[in-house]
């Protein structure tokens, strides 16, 4: 079968069309021909190697050569002690470890996957995983009322963040870069904030709840930002935030009552069913900025490492499996 693959940390110019041998499922796992895959903001960051910490599995070079977690395509084969699904099924899901989802096939075990809903189209599901995930787990400490922000709210989590925290009855604030103020206030951010232009920290509001998907501020700045009682969740961005935040998080909490702490996001069909059901009545949407095709997977990736994608791009294998 074909993959995208990589054997160095560097720009999307690493990334190579190879043929490598195709999966066999083990006896929890589903082998699925792939028609969909989406890319996430950790599959940039384990391109290049930065942060540092997305090197655990492989410090001087990648520990999985084929990138790409969030996956939708058509069940191939079962292993033996698979119940729920079967050759011809529908469905979508993550990967363990965010890796080989760049591939005509995937294996995955059984309990990541959940079916398709009919009225969604590929693309689509393979949209939703790890974003709408994250957006859902962040987003259960939005209340009515409450001053919710995001930043990076123009990316994947961010769009279907801003969705979920105004179905909560929050008001929320969008921060992204210039291109993308339109887009946060179309999917119903009441304010936005160019970061090129300011920082949300040093404003002078105060918020109950901010998820941060692109952290690299100081965290005292954070807690500058927040509320009393309010809380601040890290899912992504630079090592120098990180272990702040991991070290001090717990300290500022008692002498400030701020909860400014990790987001561990914990991947599981609960919620990612739950995430589905909301697309698929049409209460909120997966956005799909731009569909590249399998084998314009490195532009597809340096489009989103710009920083210009506006929700999610996904890789079609369409045309691939068709041949």
């Amino acid at each position: 079968m074909k993959a995208i693959v990589y054997s160095e940390y560097g720009p999307p110019d690493v990334l190579k069309l190879t043929e490598v041998a195709k999966p066999v499922p083990r006896e929890n796992e589903v082998l699925v021909k792939t028609r969909a895959v989406s890319i996430n903001g950790s599959d940039w960051e384990a391109l290049v190697g930065r942060p540092l910490y997305v090197r655990i599995g492989g410090l001087r070079r990648p520990g999985s050569p084929v990138l790409g977690s969030d996956v939708a395509g058509i069940v191939e084969s079962v292993g033996s002690n698979v119940k729920e699904f079967q050759p011809g099924d529908e469905v979508f899901g993550d990967t363990p470890n965010y890796a080989g989802g760049f591939a005509e096939y995937v294996r995955l075990p059984e309990s990541r996957l959940v079916r398709k809903p009919p009225g969604l189209t590929f693309e689509q599901a393979s949209a939703i995983p790890q974003a709408g995930v994250i957006a859902l787990q962040g987003m259960r400490h939005a209340r009515p009322g409450g001053q919710v922000l995001i930043n990076g709210a123009g990316g994947s989590a961010g769009s279907f963040a801003i969705q979920l925290a105004r179905l909560q009855g929050a008001d929320v604030t969008g921060v992204d870069n210039t291109e993308k103020l339109d887009f946060m206030r179309s999917l119903g951010a009441e304010h936005v904030i160019d970061y090129t232009r300011e920082d949300f920290t040093r404003t002078g509001k105060q918020y109950d709840l901010i998820l941060d998907v692109i952290a690299h501020r100081s965290v005292f700045a954070y807690k500058r930002a927040l509320k009393p009682n309010g809380t601040y969740f890290f899912v992504g961005g630079s090592v120098g935030t990180l272990f702040p935040i991991l070290f001090l998080g717990p300290w500022i909490r008692r002498i400030s009552s701020r909860n400014i702490r990790l987001l561990a996001v914990q991947p599981n069909r609960k919620d990612l069913i739950a995430v589905t059901e909301l697309c698929e009545q049409g209460t909120i949407v997966p956005v799909i900025d731009r569909v590249y095709s399998f084998t314009e997977t490195a532009a597809a990736m340096r489009y989103v490492g710009e920083r210009h994608a506006k929700g999610k791009v996904v890789i079609t294998l369409d045309k691939e499996n068709a041949s």
